[in-house]
């Protein structure tokens, strides 16, 4: 086996988009592409509490909007109205496990559970997936039950007041989130920025029905309130997919190449095999096995010590990761 020559080595970086088509579009509108952590932060400790931060601000912003929107629809009875306000109210306690989830992620782990809590995020994950399904599903219930049962929307004009609060606050928490969570790699908290971030849409819709019933086709309000239903269950599979890819332990490749590139470039290393990174809630962890040609233990496992660390600089929020030496002349 030739020795790997760091000056000719090259890595193509570009990825092909994974979403095509009208519904890749929808989804990109919905959720910005990214690679994992691309401008991580290191701390793990600063990044859960960044993680609590957001859920905090957020938390607040959302009761608050939910609150000015329960109150209107005291008033005007429109029942894509109170879908919507539905949908805040539920967004708003979807923090609450992810909070606790963030919470018990900093506890030590134990001789039971040797890596910690972090899978605890993913659990909250998975949780807020069903909170979104659910919501949407009695907020369509609601919808076909007003066909059923006709009742004239008061004072529509307020709904186009109330859609536009709603939109507001929750594309601001939609922002902030699925910032944040990216930053600190919480697959979690980007689906919980993306649930706003369909309240958002579904708000704008609920300005929709209100022209509607001002035009004279009172319909409209139980129309827009089952299509916000339907709309919220088919753009969630993009956020089903993304919690389920993370409960496989999937990474992006990106990841991959950038610790593949700091293992190769480090002086003494002519060979990477069984690079394995893996996600325990917003935190890495991984291993490698690097070709070495000295013989000597000692400076074996001092090429290893420096290649472990040169990914760790390469990838800001992994906590751990072993690194392997093996003589290369026994693997040629």
């Amino acid at each position: 086996m030739t020795d790997h020559e760091h000056d000719g080595h090259q890595h193509d970086h570009d990825h092909a988009h994974p979403h095509g088509g009208v519904r890749g579009l929808l989804y990109d509108l919905v959720v910005p592409h990214t690679h994992d952590s691309a401008d991580s932060i290191d701390d793990a400790m600063e990044a859960s509490s960044a993680g609590v931060r957001a859920l905090k601000i957020s938390l607040f912003v959302l009761l608050g909007t939910t609150v000015l929107q329960a109150v209107l629809v005291a008033f005007t009875g429109s029942i894509a109205l109170l879908a919507d306000t539905t949908h805040n109210f539920a967004d708003a306690l979807t923090a609450v496990p992810l909070w606790v989830a963030f919470v018990l992620g900093r506890r030590v782990a134990t001789r039971r559970l040797t890596y910690g809590y972090g899978r605890a995020e993913d659990l909250a994950g998975m949780f807020i997936v069903f909170v979104v399904a659910l919501s949407a599903v009695v907020a369509g219930w609601q919808a076909i039950d007003r066909f059923v049962h006709p009742r004239p929307v008061e004072a529509p004009w307020l709904l186009v007041a109330a859609g536009l609060i709603g939109f507001a606050g929750n594309e601001v928490v939609a922002m902030y989130r699925i910032r944040v969570g990216q930053r600190i790699g919480s697959a979690a908290l980007v689906a919980d920025g993306v649930h706003a971030r369909l309240d958002g849409f579904t708000s704008l819709s609920v300005v929709l029905g209100a022209v509607g019933v001002m035009v004279g086709f009172p319909l409209a309000d139980p129309v827009i309130g089952l299509l916000i239903s339907i709309s919220i269950l088919v753009l969630l599979w993009g956020t089903v997919k993304s919690i389920g890819a993370r409960l496989m332990d999937a990474v992006d490749p990106a990841l991959v190449e950038r610790a593949e590139h700091a293992l190769e470039h480090t002086d003494g290393v002519h060979g990477v095999h069984d690079l394995r990174l893996r996600w325990i809630g917003h935190r890495l962890t991984g291993s490698a096995t690097v070709e070495v040609s000295t013989t000597d233990l000692q400076d074996a496992t001092h090429v290893a010590d420096q290649a472990a660390e040169h990914v760790r600089q390469a990838i800001g929020n992994l906590d751990a990761v072993t690194v392997t030496p093996t003589h290369s002349a026994v693997r040629s």
